[in-house]
C-alpha cells in the first residue's frame, strides 16, 4: 500500500482511550483518521506529528498512539489551535488487512507508512501487538507510549 491520502476506515474494538495532543507545525502536514503519531525527536520534543513513509524514524523517536480524527496543519496556525484525539493504550484498533492470519496473534506490529500495517521493523514505528484476525481486520492492541526501536 502507501502513505494515506484519505481518512482511513478503522474500527474501535470495544474500550478505547484517547486523549487530546497538540500538533507539531514546523512543517505543515495532513494527518488522517488511523494514521501512527510519533514524537520526532529531530523536529520537535513535545508536539507529535503524523508518521509517513518518508519519515526517518530514529531509534529515539517515541510512537504516540493512532490519530482519532483528522487534521491540517498549517506552519502559519498557532500550535495551540492544532488539537487532535489519538487513540492510546490500551484501545484495541481493526485496521483493513488481508496479509495476516491467526497465526500471527501476538506478533508485534508496525506500520511501513502511514496506511500499511506491517509485521517488519525497520525503520517502522512499532504500534502495537496483533490481538485477533477476523474478516479481514487485523485488530492490534495499541502500545503504550513507546520508543521506536525498530529504527
Amino acid at each position: 500500500m502507501a502513505d494515506l491520502t484519505a481518512d482511513a476506515y478503522i474500527q474501535e474494538g470495544g474500550f478505547v482511550q484517547t486523549t487530546k495532543y497538540v500538533l507539531d507545525n514546523s512543517a505543515a502536514q495532513t494527518v488522517y483518521r488511523g494514521q501512527p503519531m510519533i514524537l520526532d525527536l529531530s523536529e520537535d520534543t513535545i508536539y507529535p506529528r503524523g508518521f509517513v513513509d518518508a519519515t526517518v524514524v530514529a531509534a529515539t523517536d517515541i510512537f504516540v498512539g493512532i490519530a482519532a480524527e483528522g487534521k491540517v496543519v498549517a506552519t502559519t496556525d498557532t500550535e495551540t489551535d492544532n488539537e487532535i484525539l489519538i487513540y492510546l493504550y490500551p484501545s484495541i484498533i481493526g485496521f483493513k488487512s488481508a496479509v495476516f492470519t491467526d497465526a500471527d496473534v501476538g506478533d508485534t506490529m508496525y506500520m511501513s507508512d502511514s496506511g500499511t500495517l506491517s509485521a517488519t521493523a525497520a525503520d517502522n514505528p512499532q504500534i502495537g501487538k496483533l490481538q485477533r484476525v477476523k474478516n479481514g481486520t487485523a485488530w492490534v492492541q495499541i502500545s503504550a507510549p513507546t520508543i521506536c526501536t525498530g529504527a
